[in-house]
């Protein structure tokens, strides 16, 4: 049975990370568990070892050990032993590309449909929808394929930020760069704002958070959806 947290960011203002996950981790994981880390987003170009230590110390909190997929020989054993896995935020286009080049993707993809519990935040997000055609990130690196694990029928935008009326800046607004994406694609894009996170509970998503999120659908206008809403319909 699927299971996962598909969070939008990892770290929100003035708090440490994963703060506001940690008391989650222990009901996805369980205790006294082992979970793979995949830092390969790298966020400012960090180290796998020292995106690692940080993750770590923050899964210490929940009595649960992190090791780093880099420290493996073989990735496709340590994903298919896993007893749960996280992805890291930080540069998308370099997380898929990354995924893609260890022939990987299939693999993260069947493991977490066959029941390992899975958690994202901001790239891990990114990467749980259809494609990661909406993702805010600089295109550093080109990836094999924009195509991605399909655990939801649609495609996030986390780190939702919605426009400024008091800004005189006049470039694209978040929204506006959505409506482009459905100039040329059709699925649904669910905006996630900071704090918020899609729980997946076998065949339910669920918004879960403090937030309300903004769902985009192609050819219709934009609306809100308060926590707690099912999104398990939305294709």
């Amino acid at each position: 049975m699927k299971k996962a947290i598909l969070a939008s960011t990892s770290t929100l203002h003035e708090e440490e990370y994963l703060a506001y996950l940690t008391a989650h981790l222990n009901n996805l994981y369980g205790k006294d568990k082992e979970v793979l880390f995949i830092p390969f987003a790298r966020p400012g170009g960090i180290s796998h070892d020292a995106y690692t230590n940080k993750a770590k110390e923050a899964f210490k909190k929940a009595n649960l050990n992190l090791k780093g997929i880099h420290e493996f020989e073989n990735p496709l054993d340590a994903l298919k032993n896993a007893d749960g896995i996280f992805t890291g935020g930080g540069n998308t286009f370099l997380l898929v590309s990354e995924l893609y080049r260890h022939g990987i993707m299939e693999t993260l993809r069947q493991v977490v449909l066959s029941g390992t519990p899975y958690m994202g935040t901001s790239a891990g997000t990114n990467i749980t929808g259809l494609t990661m055609g909406t993702t805010n990130d600089m295109p550093i690196i080109q990836p094999k394929s924009f195509k991605t694990l399909g655990l939801v029928p649609f495609n996030i935008n986390p780190h939702y930020l919605d426009p400024d009326i008091n800004s005189t800046h006049k470039g694209e607004t978040r929204e506006t760069r959505i409506k482009e994406f459905h100039h040329i694609n059709t699925q649904p894009v669910v905006g996630l704002r900071e704090g918020s996170w899609l729980e997946l509970n076998g065949k339910e998503i669920t918004l879960k958070g403090k937030l309300s999120a903004r769902v985009f659908e192609c050819n219709k206008e934009p609306y809100e959806i308060e926590p707690e809403t099912i999104l398990t319909n939305l294709n």
